[in-house]
């Protein structure tokens, strides 16, 4: 007898490339997954996966098996929240967001998904780009909220917001001259992110392009890090201007203008393509609605 558990089983072997992630993925065992392919397998007399292949391979016939068990899944899904009204659609959907939203704006999400959803649990994480989009890819994660880093992104997309960052110092290390070339920056000791920060990504190409040639650079992945290090006077750091208004207006931080002045970081929420018509795809709508970089949870005045 087919039932849904053998072909989600399928399905996530496929979709993560080995029965243990979709193991992790279903919440259950390795053994179970195996047990339900066999099952699978022994209701059709069919190979579904090839034996002599250590990699999770599907046969001819495996492969047409993946594909029926695509369309059901995906049609249950669409079928299961179209006809279960908001109020009493009882799922779980799980969101990873970098520093910065979790800095500003995650609250106000949360509480959107709730008052739409209300019977909906979410789960929110904060890790860096790098790390939320490997977690997209295996799906321990349903949405992630991340700085685009490439003009085609490989999961569906939907534009949130965008962060206008600026170069910042402690008072005392800013330049005589009010606007500076942008190469003349390098000339400072900076403070950057990562690699794996998305924002890090986007600004270690521009100043590339621009033919930047840095020097002295610290670098940090944490953005409250970040901010700590530009204030106790270490360094010269790209930070959000929005969020840290209060910090300009007192002159904590102050501006380091550059030509060409810093592009602006675009922000994406991005799920798997296969949830299209899902809750995945309403949170992104509802992440495009909540975005707000102006505020900062931990000043509250701003």
């Amino acid at each position: 007898m087919l039932t849904f558990k053998q072909m989600e089983a399928l399905y996530w072997i496929v979709q993560l490339g080995s029965f243990e992630a979709a193991a992790t993925r279903l919440s259950t065992t390795q053994s179970a997954i195996s047990k339900r392919v066999q099952e699978l397998e022994r209701a059709f007399g069919v190979a579904v996966f090839d034996r002599a292949n250590r990699s999770a391979r599907l046969t001819e016939k495996g492969t047409e098996f993946f594909e029926y068990a695509r369309e059901l899944l995906e049609r249950r899904e669409y079928i299961v929240e179209r006809m279960s009204s908001k109020e009493a659609l009882v799922r779980q959907i799980r969101i990873g967001v970098t520093e910065l939203t979790a800095l500003t704006w995650l609250p106000r999400l949360i509480a959107a998904i709730q008052a739409e959803y209300p019977k909906v649990k979410v789960q929110a994480e904060v890790d860096l780009n790098a790390t939320l989009r490997e977690r997209l890819a295996a799906a321990t994660v349903d949405v992630i909220i991340v700085p685009q880093t490439h003009e085609v992104e490989p999961y569906t997309s939907t534009l949130v917001g965008q962060v206008q960052n600026a170069w910042m110092c402690a008072a005392r290390l800013a330049p005589g001259k009010r606007v500076i070339p942008l190469a003349e920056i390098a000339k400072f000791p900076l403070i950057l992110q990562g690699g794996l920060s998305g924002t890090g990504y986007v600004y270690s190409r521009f100043l590339e392009e621009q033919g930047v040639a840095l020097q002295r650079v610290l670098a940090s992945n944490s953005l409250i890090a970040q901010i700590g290090l530009t204030l106790s006077g270490l360094g010269v750091s790209y930070l959000p201007e929005a969020c840290l208004a209060r910090m300009l207006k007192r002159r904590t931080l102050v501006v380091v203008p550059t030509v060409p002045a810093l592009p602006p970081v675009r922000y994406v929420a991005m799920h798997r393509a296969e949830q299209s018509h899902s809750l995945s795809a309403a949170v992104a709508r509802l992440a495009a609605q909540s975005c707000d970089f102006c505020s900062n949870l931990l000043d509250p005045g701003s």
